[in-house]
Parts: structure tokens; C-alpha cells; sequence
């Protein structure tokens, strides 16, 4: 019996009737643990909060660097981080009702350098190396400044070494952009499905983009493959990469601040739900996984994917045999969520996310245009398709037969009031204006229908 056609405890039929036919359906997490991990097992590692911590101090080493290679990070120091925002017009037109909690929403369409939330993971790794090659060659210590790194010495060793990824677009810009700028060379191997403008943004950044026939896995495969046969390249490898997913879990540190300010820290009485739009799946557990080491059981975290597309969905439902892909469900992995159009899930995000995850939702396409549609029109909010569909988060989980179980099974429903629902909204800053009109004319026009 292969592994996606197994039973699965909690799954009827009906559900993955639902998956099969690209019907929206809401997966809940039979393995979910209650408890606060002390530290997870991750490819052959080891890892806890003092790694999310580390990971942000790296961010914090960089800062005086970043705000000398990139204006826009002059006002912050070079921090990169996004707004939290309530969404209270949003919410009317949801018809969230204040009964089940209040609605947020985490900007990361809204960061600056790359737009969107990749710029996290993407950028802390050309960190990483970069400053790995610094300090081997005695460039920096831990206690420099590192505004060195934008010296004639450091150009020059970055120069001989090229960065590499595979990508759909935002990973790519993230990569790419921020390689460039520290002086190495880069390349992103871009799938087919990849926006026209995200190539073009990225020839301007002076990056080399090699387009492939195929999907994100098979331009990730042939980028991993050439990588492998030049020593001096370094290949970001979005679906095995544990830096990528820790730059990621820095922002959990960041939202906890942020949540403190404004008196809605979680606990008991005050959970906090986010959810997360998933491609591979290494951002979303990048994050999920730091907020599961600060919040413990007082946060629910959920993906959302795109119906035909739900590779994560189908990794978690496998249960860790075996890596199947949307395909194997009979779905086409085509979606106007380019970012999102991934067929195979990454297992070390599904690793890390065995124990941890709430659950997955997916949304079909024209539910993402008429979120878009709305998020606009409610907070002149202007998001990308992908990034929109969180917001189909809330009326799921409390809407729907499983999404009511699951607040019933971990006792939930007598502090739903005093609940967050935090919306994370993932990419658009750079989205061309004739591109977002056409993202808009065809949300109003579904919203009209």
C-alpha cells in the first residue's frame, strides 16, 4: 500500500475526497503535541529556542551592514521586520464575529529588500555564509563591526564564490538580491510558472536567471545539480535547508515583542491562532516552529495551500514514508499563487513540524483573488495572491465541522473571545501596478458575481 493511499486515524474518506478534487477541506493534525518542545530533532540535528535566538543575533550583527547596502533600512538600522496590525474592517467583512476573537494581520508583503516574507530565511542565509567565509578568512571576529564586509577585501572574496537557488520567485528574489549586494555572484533557477516581472527585477539586480520547463522541484533539482559540480558554488536548497528555516524562526521573536506591546500575549485564557500560506513549507515552519518554543500550547498554528496544491498536506498525511507529491492525488500543481506551487513538500519542514502543526486548510484560487479583493478594499491592504490566504484562516477553523472539533477537543470554545487570529500576510511590495490591477479586477468581479 503506498504511502498516500494509507488510512489515516482521523481522515474519512469524504476528506480525501475533497483533497483528490481539489475541494477546499481542513486537515487536522492527529500527532499535534500539548506540550512546549525543549528541542526538535531536524536533519540529523538538534534544535531549540537558542537557535531562533542565534539566528536573530546573526540579524542583529548584519543590521549596521544592511543599512549601509540597502537606503530603505536607514530608519531601522538595517533591521528588517514587518508591521502588526489589527484588521477590524477586514474582519466586519468576514463576518468574524468578535464573539470568536479579533483579527491581525503580520505584514510581511511589507518588508522591505525583497518584498516579501522570504526575505527572512533567504537573506539569513547569504548571511550565514557570508559571514562564515569572513570569519575563516580573518576578515571579522564575532565581536566586529561588520560594516567591514562591504570593504574591498570582502568584495573580493565574495566574488569568487556564486549563489545559487531554485525558485518561483520571492526565494529568488530574496537570494539574489541580497547576494548581489554583498558582491557575489548569483543565479536562480526559476520554474515556468515564475511571474515575468520577478525574472526581469532580478536582470536588474544584475543576477543571472536560468528558466526551466518544469515546476519549482525539477528547476531546484537541475540548480542543486550544477551546483554540485563547481566548488565555488553555494547552493541555497530551499526543501533541506536548516538555515533557511531558522532565519525564518527569528520573526517569532519579533511578533512576541510585538504581541507584549500591545497586551495580547498568549496563554491559556488568550490563545493565539496564526496562519501561515505554505509552498515547501520551510518558511511557515521556520515560524511555527519559534512560536511553538515561546507559546507552547497557547499557539495553534495552520498552513494554508492552494487546492491544487497541497504538497504539505499530503507530506503530513504520509506520516514519514515516503515524500509524495500533489500528482500522486491526480491535482496539476498549476495556481495563480505562484510561491505556493510547489507538488513535493520539504521533509524537514515536515519533520519539524510532525509534533507541532495544527493543521492545514486549502483554499481554491478565485477565494484568493476575492480575499485579495477585500483585503483591500476594507485596509488598503495590496498583497499578491499567495499572501491573501491566511485570511481564509479564521472562518475555516470556526466555520466548519473540523475546525469546531478541534476547538472542542483542546477546550477552546470558552475563550474564543479573548482570542487572536493573526493572518500573515506573505508578499506584493514589488508586484507590478498593471499585474495587481489584474489581481483586482478579478477579485471584484467575484465578489460581484
Amino acid at each position: 500500500m503506498t504511502a498516500h493511499s494509507a488510512p489515516f486515524p482521523h481522515d474519512t474518506e469524504a476528506h480525501l475526497a475533497a483533497l483528490r478534487g481539489a475541494r477546499p477541506t481542513l486537515w487536522l493534525n492527529p500527532d499535534l503535541s500539548r506540550e512546549r518542545p525543549d528541542a526538535l530533532a531536524a536533519g540529523g540535528k538538534s534544535i531549540s529556542l537558542a537557535d531562533v535566538q542565534q539566528a536573530r543575533a546573526r540579524f542583529r550583527r548584519f543590521a549596521p551592514l544592511l543599512a549601509r547596502l540597502f537606503p530603505e533600512l536607514g530608519a531601522t538600522g538595517g533591521v528588517i521586520e514587518s508591521d502588526l496590525v489589527a484588521a477590524p474592517a477586514l474582519q466586519r467583512a468576514l463576518d468574524l464575529p468578535s464573539a470568536h476573537g479579533v483579527l491581525w494581520l503580520k505584514q510581511d508583503h511589507l518588508l522591505p529588500v525583497a518584498g516579501s516574507i522570504k526575505a527572512r530565511g533567504g537573506i539569513h542565509e547569504v548571511l550565514e555564509f557570508a559571514e562564515t567565509l569572513a570569519l575563516e578568512h580573518g576578515l571579522i571576529t564575532l565581536e566586529s563591526d561588520y560594516t567591514a564586509l562591504a570593504g574591498d577585501a570582502a568584495r573580493a572574496l565574495f566574488s569568487r564564490y556564486e549563489v545559487a537557488v531554485g525558485s518561483t520567485g520571492n526565494l529568488g528574489l530574496s537570494i539574489g538580491v541580497m547576494a548581489s549586494a554583498l558582491g557575489f555572484r548569483a543565479a536562480v533557477h526559476m520554474s515556468s510558472d515564475a511571474k515575468a516581472w520577478k525574472k526581469d527585477r532580478l536582470r536588474a539586480r544584475g543576477v543571472e536567471v536560468v528558466e526551466h520547463a518544469g515546476d519549482y522541484e525539477e528547476a531546484v533539482a537541475a540548480g542543486r545539480r550544477q551546483a554540485e559540480q563547481d566548488p565555488f558554488c553555494y547552493f541555497v536548497d530551499d526543501e533541506r535547508s536548516l538555515s533557511l528555516l531558522l532565519g525564518y524562526s527569528a520573526a517569532a521573536l519579533h511578533l512576541g515583542e510585538q504581541l507584549r506591546e500591545r497586551g495580547l500575549a498568549p496563554d491559556a485564557a488568550h490563545p493565539l491562532f496564526v496562519y501561515l500560506p505554505c509552498g515547501v513549507g520551510g518558511a511557515p515552519a521556520g515560524i511555527a516552529f519559534g512560536l511553538r518554543q515561546l507559546y507552547g500550547p497557547y499557539v495553534h498554528c495552520f498552513f494554508v495551500e492552494p487546492t491544487q496544491s497541497p504538497c504539505f498536506v499530503v507530506q503530513m498525511m504520509a506520516a514519514g514514508e515516503g515524500n509524495p507529491s500533489v500528482y500522486d492525488y491526480g491535482l496539476t500543481n498549476r495556481t495563480e499563487a505562484d510561491g505556493l506551487a510547489v507538488p513535493r513538500a520539504s521533509e524537514l519542514a515536515a519533520q519539524v513540524m510532525r509534533q507541532q502543526l495544527a493543521g492545514v486548510l486549502t483554499v481554491e484560487d478565485d477565494t484568493l483573488f476575492r480575499l485579495l479583493h477585500l483585503a483591500a478594499t476594507t485596509e488598503n491592504v495590496r498583497v499578491e495572491p499567495s499572501a491573501a490566504a491566511g485570511i481564509a484562516g479564521p472562518a475555516m477553523l470556526t466555520g466548519t465541522a473540523a475546525g469546531r472539533a478541534y476547538l472542542a477537543r483542546h477546550g477552546l470554545d470558552a475563550v474564543m473571545h479573548q482570542a487572536v487570529h493573526l493572518a500573515w500576510t506573505t508578499g506584493g511590495l514589488f508586484v507590478p501596478e498593471d499585474e495587481y490591477q489584474r489581481f483586482f479586477a478579478r477579485g471584484a468581479a467575484l465578489a460581484a458575481a
